[in-house]
């Protein structure tokens, strides 16, 4: 990873038809310096992952407004550990209930935005983060 830029992965698991959001992230994320691959619509976790390892992502960022984050994130969290993956961080949002974001975040979902939250919110904790690894190195 470059200085305060970050390969990062943005996707729409599942089943879930509505990317209007995820393409604002996306571009207030390209706009922010970072390189980002958008996977597209309908994509598995198991997909997902695959891509992220393939552009040697830094971040995986999540949209889901279908309801079933809790299945979704759990998956692409376990689809990592199954391949041996920890250094790619996982992030998301989308229509959370406020009591599932501890849940997510003890799966290990580093943060969760949720409706309303501004692009100029999520590309400040991208950037915090990309500099907490820079710190670590």
């Amino acid at each position: 990873m470059t200085p305060h830029r970050a390969r990062i992965v943005v996707a729409k698991p599942g089943l879930d038809g509505h990317d209007r959001g995820i393409k604002i992230v996306a571009r207030a994320l390209r706009d922010a310096g970072h390189e980002v691959i958008y996977t597209g619509l309908r994509q598995s976790p198991e997909e997902i992952v695959a891509t992220a390892i393939q552009e040697d992502a830094d971040l995986i960022g999540l949209s889901v407004l279908s309801g079933a984050h809790m299945t979704l994130f759990r998956v692409l969290i376990e689809e990592l550990a199954r391949r041996d993956v920890d250094d790619i961080a996982v992030f998301g949002g989308g229509i959370i209930p406020d009591e599932d974001i501890p849940l997510l975040e003890a799966m290990g979902v580093r943060k969760v935005f949720t409706p309303g939250a501004a692009t100029g919110e999520i590309t400040a904790w991208v950037a915090e983060f990309v500099e907490s690894l820079r710190e670590r190195v």
